[in-house]
């Protein structure tokens, strides 16, 4: 597939006030399941920002703890959280049922959990960390980040999925690390036939995970230099 140049997008960090919006209200996370942190808040205030709302049936896919999922319907959706994770299925129904809200949560690989479902709209904060390990591992936290050589093993499959899970006049938002290549998610999006842009840029420093990889990354051309940040992205793809 031809890469493309990433359209452009402001640097937008959390502003202040984020934090009383933060989507990090769930009171249950197993062990093993992923913790609401910077990308998650990025797609919290996309999603506040594209007027997710009253009337719009929203798909979570990678719920983990159902943080996401949780803001949705507290924003008025209608919402349904997917993970193949039965730790991450428990803590996200879990903490739907404390918080008192209408989250349908479904264990199940991606969109094969719900077999010709459309939505008005589908968010997705996947594993998009590059690893050693050429497949997804099926077991342990590292299910949560990890996601093969070049960070796309589960990216590469919402995007092919996407126009298909999409009503027409749907959105997409997803949040991927600059190591694992925004600019083949754009692509990919775009021979699908969505519209598709970059909406938001961070710079992180490195969390543990990708300190500990700092070599392996440089080895393989994913850091092309001494730094010890990456950047975070929200991609946004509208069907037509």
């Amino acid at each position: 597939m031809t890469r493309q140049a990433l359209p452009d997008a402001p640097d937008r960090a959390p502003q202040p006030g984020a934090e009383a919006r933060r989507p990090g209200r769930v009171v249950v996370r197993l062990p093993g399941v992923y913790r609401p942190q910077t990308d998650t808040l990025l797609l919290a205030l996309a999603m506040r920002r594209e007027g997710i709302g009253p009337g719009t049936d929203l798909l979570d896919l990678c719920t983990g703890s159902g943080a996401l999922a949780l803001h949705a319907a507290r924003l008025g959706a209608r919402v349904t959280a997917v993970d193949i994770s039965r730790r991450a299925v428990a803590s996200a129904r879990l903490n739907t049922a404390l918080a008192r809200l209408p989250v349908t949560v479904r264990r199940g690989d991606l969109l094969r959990a719900l077999p010709g479902r459309t939505f008005d709209a589908v968010v997705s904060n996947p594993p998009y960390v590059p690893a050693p390990e050429p497949t997804a591992p099926r077991h342990g936290a590292g299910r949560s980040w990890d996601a093969g050589p070049d960070g796309r093993v589960v990216l590469d499959r919402i995007c092919d999925d996407a126009f298909a899970a999409l009503r027409p006049g749907g959105l997409l938002l997803l949040v991927q690390s600059g190591l694992s290549r925004p600019e083949d998610t754009v692509g990919r999006l775009s021979e699908a036939g969505l519209d598709v842009t970059v909406t938001d840029r961070v710079t992180i420093p490195f969390g543990p995970v990708t300190r500990r990889r700092a070599a392996w990354l440089r080895a393989r051309g994913l850091l092309r230099d001494r730094l010890d940040r990456e950047e975070l992205v929200v991609i946004r793809a509208r069907k037509k």
